[in-house]
């Protein structure tokens, strides 16, 4: 490829308003573009990349017996009220209606597609395991799309959909894609990448698994024990809870003026954050008749998704309490009876005694809690986000807090789409069972802009051999030289015939080539220039450590096919 017919501009500054790294680099090289918001075209540098990416997870899925199928982004809304999720997601999917005003909507995925292609299709216990996967563009209107490719609402992903007829099955399956992705992302050239444990969400089922990236421009918060395997999304991490020992009290209210939050009634009372109660309001979508009140200890965090799962609910919002009854900054756990409540309670208040919480009155608080004593619990469940350095559930040592991205996830779906959607497949003694399906996904975009936070430096990107775009950068030096531009054409017909190359043809300064040539991150540069030639040889630079070689032109062919070699 000449660059000078390249489709793409590269730049030098860093665009407005662009933070991530892998979106900046992108950027500047000319490998995408952006159409609005969320949305990016891929130019051809990209694209090529992004084809590289695609073809090693399909040898990968093909090697676990997958077999690749491609499903509408469209779909009917029937398929999707089957499985309830029509109404149950709320505005991230796209919905209209087509010019006969029937209701469809674009996939944000493809459960129930999966399930509508095998039902009818695969009819009998013989028939399974099977999985069918595709690549495929994928429609999610983020609220707030960011970081360039990271996070957007139109994207390209291989999902896959197994089907077996036991739980045992899924699981042995669901092992061989698990190790089909840590070949997947060591392929790809994805250094830092860890499998967590994670929750469902509004995938359902049984069990799941994340791949997440660490890198500083994550937005994930990921606990990990240095000590130990356990590794969990902070959605669905647990830690030990930390034994309090307060006096017991005599329960009174107290005056405590217009002090509302934690921060203010510790600083006021003098007292440890550790012994308030706080209450967090939610109001569940869709459900304007009830408020989600949340007590947990002051000095922690409500876990919005352990909340969502407590409560079985799709979604949840922090809302305004002011037609509710509620006494905002007062709200307290005693008395609070009033038939528009849901009280959820978190396990860090089990047991505990001498707190302080709101007394349901305007500047009053309540002191001398004993939770036993005074407090209506049914039930303490665990609704807590997990702090820095509290202790291992496992192995009773200090957990961390990483940032990460989610390039994949698998699923053990169960028979939440197959049993909904009426599949069914024959058994061997006649009877009739839903098959139990498992999910597996990877973001295809994703994987290229995480690859870019953490193989870049600051040149520019630095790509792996596996999935560059071009292996070889040819770049001539001073081409309006009438030697250097018969040698460099002669050079690039016989390389271009073994190697993928890209020709920087262009009449410009020796500077902005070179400067091009390491922004672009292509991962062996050739140079020639009158003097070089004038000793028959040429300039290997390798991109990422920057190694510099003085190759025979004679050689060159040798050197390249050692240099580009794939691991």
């Amino acid at each position: 490829m000449r660059l000078s017919k390249l489709v793409g501009e590269r730049f030098k500054d860093i665009p407005a308003g662009v933070s991530a790294k892998s979106h900046s680099l992108l950027l500047r090289a000319g490998y995408i573009k952006q159409v609005s918001n969320g949305v990016y075209s891929l130019l051809p540098a990209a694209q090529k990349v992004s084809l590289k990416i695609q073809n090693i997870i399909r040898e990968e899925m093909n090697k676990v017996d997958g077999q690749e199928v491609l499903m509408p982004v469209m779909m009917p809304r029937e398929i999707w009220d089957k499985s309830g999720r029509y109404t149950s997601i709320g505005q991230e999917m796209v919905r209209f209606k087509d010019r006969n005003d029937h209701e469809m909507l674009l996939g944000m995925t493809h459960e129930e597609a999966a399930v509508h292609l095998c039902q009818n299709t695969v009819k009998s216990y013989d028939q399974l395991p099977c999985m069918i996967y595709q690549i495929q563009t994928k429609i999610r209107d983020e609220a707030r799309p960011r970081a360039g490719l990271l996070r957007v609402r139109e994207f390209t992903m291989k999902d896959g959909y197994s089907f077996h007829t036991s739980s045992e099955d899924l699981n042995e399956y669901y092992d061989r894609v698990y190790h089909a992705y840590e070949r997947i992302y060591k392929r790809i050239g994805m250094k830092n990448v860890i499998a967590i444990s994670s929750d469902n969400g509004m995938m359902g089922g049984d069990g799941a698994d994340e791949f997440q990236l660490i890198i500083d421009a994550g937005e994930d918060n990921l606990i990990i024990c240095d000590n130990c395997d356990y590794k969990a999304n902070m959605e669905i991490a647990t830690s030990q809870i930390e034994k309090i020992e307060f006096e017991d009290e005599k329960l009174k209210e107290i005056y405590t003026e217009k002090a509302k939050t934690i921060e203010e009634l510790s600083q006021k009372l003098n007292k440890d954050k550790k012994q308030f109660i706080k209450a967090v309001c939610y109001a569940i979508s869709g459900n304007k008749d009830k408020v989600i009140v949340a007590f947990i200890r002051g000095d922690k965090e409500v876990n919005d998704a352990k909340l969502k799962k407590y409560l079985q609910v799709s979604d949840i919002n922090v809302t305004d309490i002011s037609d509710s009854g509620l006494v905002k900054g007062n709200i307290g756990c005693i008395n609070l009876n009033q038939d528009n409540i849901i009280k959820v309670f978190d396990m860090s208040l089990k047991g505990q005694k001498g707190l302080i919480c709101g007394a349901n009155k305007e500047d009053y608080h309540l002191s001398g809690v004993n939770m036993e004593r005074d407090v209506d619990v049914n039930e303490f469940v665990d609704i807590a986000k997990v702090n820095e350095g509290e202790l291992c559930p496992h192995c009773d040592k200090p957990l961390t807090i990483k940032k990460g991205i989610e390039v994949g996830n698998i699923f053990k779906l169960g028979t939440k789409y197959s049993k909904t959607m009426e599949m069914s497949i024959s058994m061997p003694d006649g009877s009739q069972m839903n098959p139990i399906m498992g999910c597996y996904g990877i973001g295809v975009g994703r994987c290229l802009a995480g690859i870019v936070e953490e193989s870049s430096d600051e040149k520019g990107i630095v790509w792996p051999k596996s999935i560059a775009p071009w292996l070889v950068y040819f770049c001539p030096l001073r081409n309006d030289n009438p030697e250097v531009e018969e040698v460099a054409e002669r050079l690039y017909q016989e390389l271009s015939q073994k190697f993928e190359v890209l020709y920087d043809d262009r009449k410009t300064s020796a500077g902005m080539k070179l400067t091009d040539s390491e922004l672009m991150g292509i991962p062996v540069r050739v140079v020639i220039s009158p003097r070089s030639l004038s000793q028959s040889q040429a300039e290997i630079t390798i991109r990422e450590s920057g190694e510099k070689i003085m190759i025979d032109l004679s050689s060159l062919e040798e050197k390249l096919f050692e240099l580009t070699k794939i691991d």
